[in-house]
């Protein structure tokens, strides 16, 4: 079989798992603007707390997914990881749809969280198998352009059918559509790449961590710099998740103004990606994932005093291309540091700590929100971006990397 890296050699297998993840970005729209308004409406929780409990439960169980779809991508094949990650959101919608308490919210949170660590993790890993080394923030950059945009498209529809239409059941037919579609073309179009990773190792001068685990949480100085500015990233986005809905209709705001306004953040950041991408293939990572997290903590920092729709935009937006800037920055630094055999690990432990980030920043704001109101949070996880980014800017280096010839061949036996 011949085998090929490259994004050219492979555009059409690449081309379809953009989809799949445009798909899978879909899957989180269903929840990004209405989830919060049918805790209050439906089952009368009033405690932040209690409203963010989806979003801890959604962050861990993805975190957790994460790391062991790392761990066995080599041992059970990428394609049999998406499908099943496909086959396990399914129920989600419905759950959604007909639950008559907010532990069926949960429960469809825990299918959610495991379906995205399963379906997203296995579309990274397949798209940095297939490109090899010179394309691989361009292909990080489309691959979260599809997820993140098609995120927003879902959250603003959702956001706009609830505002016309009631918060259940209509909103959630979109995800019943999601399901079936994505598990088709994940069973029937889509191809391993292992192969492809058998290639890479063979021209790969990257040394072997000797611990995957620890070195790609702390020890290792840039792929734990990463590491931490991935989970302050989500952090902040689990805050502005559960809470930000809540702030701005706190402030005057109808549904339909803040479906446009959650909307705008996931829109700038999705569209963003395309662009971003390329830059992480050309320039140091370290500088731009700096400027991602300070750009993202400054506009955090803005949202304390702004009150017109006008100022909520120009600052989602800014967060929108701060978050542009590191996200497939992340994942094209943690490959230029791994072997391409421990590359599906390490980005395993990073998406585990990067997905925790959720469950983090859900549970220490929504702390805070009870305590002292829903301002306080947002300077406390404006002030801790601003941190991280100082971290990357101290502790890690820029890498000296060789890329990999495009168009590099191997004739593999089928088996």
């Amino acid at each position: 079989m011949d085998v090929r890296l490259g994004l050219k050699e492979n555009w059409k297998q690449f081309t379809l798992l953009v989809i799949v993840n445009a798909f899978v970005g879909g899957m989180i729209g269903l929840e990004r603007t209405i989830i919060p308004q049918i805790a209050e409406a439906d089952f009368g929780l009033a405690a932040k707390t209690a409203i963010l409990s989806f979003i801890v439960v959604f962050g861990v169980t993805k975190a957790i997914t994460n790391y062991y779809t790392g761990t066995l991508a080599n041992r059970f094949g990428r394609k049999n990881l998406l499908v099943a990650g496909w086959i396990l959101a399914l129920p989600v919608p419905l759950l959604l749809i007909y639950a008559p308490s907010w532990n069926w919210i949960i429960a469809a949170n825990i299918f959610l969280g495991i379906s995205q660590g399963l379906t997203w993790s296995s579309t990274v890993v397949m798209k940095i198998d297939l490109v090899g080394e010179k394309d691989r923030g361009f292909a990080m950059g489309l691959n979260e352009f599809a997820g993140y945009i098609a995120l927003a498209v879902i959250a603003f529809l959702t956001g706009w059918i609830a505002s016309n239409y009631g918060l259940r059941p209509y909103p959630f037919y979109i995800g019943i559509a999601l399901g079936i579609v994505g598990l088709l073309m994940s069973w029937l179009l889509i191809k391993d790449t292992q192969r492809h990773v058998k290639l890479e190792s063979v021209s790969s001068t990257i040394p072997l961590l000797k611990n995957v685990f620890w070195d790609t949480t702390w020890r290792h100085k840039n792929l734990g710099s990463i590491t931490q500015a991935g989970l302050v990233n989500n952090l902040n986005d689990g805050m502005v998740w559960g809470l930000f809905p809540l702030l701005l209709v706190s402030k005057g705001f109808d549904l339909h103004e803040t479906g446009i306004i959650v909307a705008t953040y996931p829109a700038v950041w999705g569209l963003g990606q395309i662009y971003t991408g390329k830059l992480a293939d050309k320039y140091c990572k370290k500088t731009l994932l700096f400027i991602g997290m300070f750009m993202q903590g400054i506009a955090l920092l803005g949202m304390i005093h702004a009150n017109t729709f006008l100022w909520f935009i120009v600052l989602s937006s800014l967060l929108g291309i701060g978050t542009a800037i590191v996200y497939p920055t992340f994942l094209a630094a943690i490959s230029d540091y791994t072997h391409p055999d421990q590359r599906p690990k390490s980005i395993g432990v990073f998406r585990l700590w990067r997905d925790l980030g959720y469950a983090f920043g859900a549970i220490l704001t929504g702390l805070i929100a009870d305590s002292f109101g829903l301002v306080a949070p947002i300077l406390a996880i404006g002030l801790l971006t601003v941190l991280s980014s100082l971290i990357v800017k101290f502790r890690m280096s820029c890498a000296n990397k060789q890329l990999a010839t495009p168009g590099l061949k191997l004739q593999l036996s089928p088996n």
